[in-house]
């Protein structure tokens, strides 16, 4: 997300030279290549303008402290700034409502409003365990409302059904009807989209808006349009009395100027943002993480979150207490942890969280793909019980037998086998005396070369 506008920017700011005083000379060419920078990004050009002036005011003559680098405070100015266009902080759902709260979700077709309709309602119902009835009001997509009947029924919240011959406005009238009757807390209305921006689907929405009276009306904006996001959103807002706006496709690199032209120019917050099409793919927009991770300094907060929401502290715990004991790691124990790094996104969903990562060479980040688990993991179910409690067991029949029925070839169960005698030898540090600290000093061995290690693979 948004590696070309890291890239770009962490390189620029490298450059920032100077003694102990930050100067108009020694930032002229910075901030021309972070100008570049960002207008490569697609960000709109008057909040390019703003951001810009807005750094030089700061920057120049301000004292640099002793313990910082003039690119240190630099890079301080620049992301304090980053934070401001895109919002101070994380503003949430309004749902102070009496019950049922709507959720009315406008957009131009191909934006990802029913996806993200799923993805929300999945959302809203795990993590604050609200009874979500979704709608289609899309009478002219026929597909559009099968496609959230399908997704609703994936992310296990109720669908209100609904088909082409009705009135948008009869269908979400008729579905909230059934919400206070069947006492559900939150209803998500979704409308019809089009290509461009048309009075016809202005009225419609408006007339749609006027009748239901939404508390929440989410405009979802395609992250890869660059800046016609920032346009459309612009006539949404005049149009229509928006409450926030939600970013999608943000895993796409093509532009990812949306995220910081948007609320500028719309004055209203980005609440969620949405990469990929998993029906979990949807966070809460917090600008001060997005600004972290655009300027290469990761996101921990968000990681140690999802660790705390995804990781099945159980297993975490018997795991622990099995290595403690001396018991020993197998490759069963082995699988879950691939399972449970899946489960939180995926390595270089990791990796993208952690400070310094962006400036990873590529052959690095090729050796750290997700595929590599995906591969580990189907070994390893290859494997029957009894194999993966004593892995001394595989030998040559064994292995082709796996090999085969993993469809990998024998030198990657070799290979497997390999790195899981590294991790089994750095747990039994662990269970010693001073276990930990022996295991830090393992690990630098095992990281690939790039990480200050020797280069036998990212385990």
């Amino acid at each position: 997300m948004f590696e070309n506008l890291t890239e770009r920017l962490s390189r620029t700011l490298r450059n920032v030279s100077g003694r102990g005083r930050l100067t108009e000379e020694n930032i002229k060419d910075t901030l021309r290549e972070v100008r570049m920078a960002l207008l490569e990004a697609d960000v709109a050009l008057p909040v390019v303008r703003d951001f810009v002036a807005r750094v030089k005011e700061r920057a120049v003559g301000q004292e640099v402290a002793k313990s910082l680098s003039p690119g240190q405070a630099f890079i301080k100015i620049v992301h304090g700034e980053l934070v401001s266009v895109m919002g101070e902080a994380n503003e949430q759902l309004n749902l102070a409502a009496q019950p049922p709260a709507i959720i009315l979700m406008a957009g131009l077709q191909g934006a990802g409003k029913t996806t993200t309709v799923g993805k929300l309602a999945k959302l809203l119902k795990e993590r604050s365990k609200k009874k979500v009835l979704v709608v289609s009001a899309d009478v002219y997509r026929p597909a559009a409302i099968k496609q959230l009947e399908t997704l609703a029924s994936d992310v296990g919240v109720d669908f209100f059904p609904s088909d082409a011959s009705q009135k948008p406005v009869d269908i979400a009238t008729a579905a909230i009807d059934q919400a206070r009757k069947k006492f559900y807390d939150v209803v998500i209305v979704d409308t019809a989209g089009r290509l461009h921006v048309d009075s016809d689907m202005m009225e419609e929405i408006i007339h749609l808006h006027a009748t239901i009276k939404p508390i929440e009306t989410l405009f979802v904006v395609d992250a890869m349009t660059g800046q016609d996001a920032a346009n459309t959103a612009k006539a949404f807002n005049e149009a229509l009395p928006l409450t926030g706006v939600i970013l999608t496709k943000a895993d796409g690199d093509a532009r990812g100027g949306a995220a910081l032209s948007v609320r500028h120019i719309t004055g209203k917050p980005v609440k969620f943002i949405g990469m990929g099409e998993k029906t979990d793919a949807l966070e809460p927009f917090h600008p001060d993480r997005l600004a972290s991770r655009i300027l290469g300094m990761g996101d921990v907060l968000s990681l140690i979150e999802e660790v705390e929401r995804t990781v099945d502290k159980e297993k975490a715990a018997k795991l622990a207490n099995k290595v403690k004991s001396g018991k020993g790691f197998d490759l069963e124990d082995f699988r879950e942890q691939l399972a449970q790094m899946r489960n939180m996104g995926g390595m270089m969903g990791m990796l993208d969280k952690l400070p310094g990562m962006s400036g990873l060479p590529d052959n690095v980040k090729d050796q750290m793909d997700d595929k590599l688990t995906v591969r580990m993991e189907a070994i390893i179910s290859s494997m029957t019980p009894k194999e993966r409690a004593h892995p001394d067991l595989i030998k040559g029949s064994r292995k082709r037998r796996i090999a085969a029925g993993s469809g990998m070839q024998v030198q990657d169960v070799n290979k497997l086998l390999k790195q899981f005698t590294e991790m089994q030898r750095m747990m039994k540090k662990m269970s010693g005396k001073g276990g930990m600290r022996k295991m830090m000093g393992q690990m630098k061995n095992m990281l690939p070369p790039g990480f200050g290690g020797g280069g036998r693979g990212p385990f």
